[in-house]
């Protein structure tokens, strides 16, 4: 299954970016470089995505990008992963 999520990126002073996803309650990542943190919220994201269907929770609704609010030097990127569930498994 695919699943395409926003997730706001904020850059540190330092270089490096941390964030969050919005929608995804508790599932954050960095990275010392952009690109680092965009491999860590792939990563993230389809961990995440992982526990809710193991706990059959279902998973949430996709915001609007335009509805999230944000800070200073603060952007989105809509991040994509693909999850392999075991047949029979959705």
């Amino acid at each position: 299954m695919n699943f395409t999520y926003p997730a706001v990126f904020h850059p540190k002073k330092d270089g490096s970016y941390e964030g969050y996803f919005p929608d995804l309650k508790g599932c954050t990542f960095s990275g010392a470089t952009l690109d680092d943190a965009i491999n860590d919220a792939i990563e993230e994201e389809r961990q995440w995505i992982m526990v809710e269907a193991d706990e059959d929770n279902g998973f949430p609704f996709v915001s609007d990008a335009e509805d999230i609010e944000l800070g200073e030097g603060d952007f989105i990127r809509e991040i994509a992963v693909i999850v392999h569930f075991e047949v029979g498994y959705y």
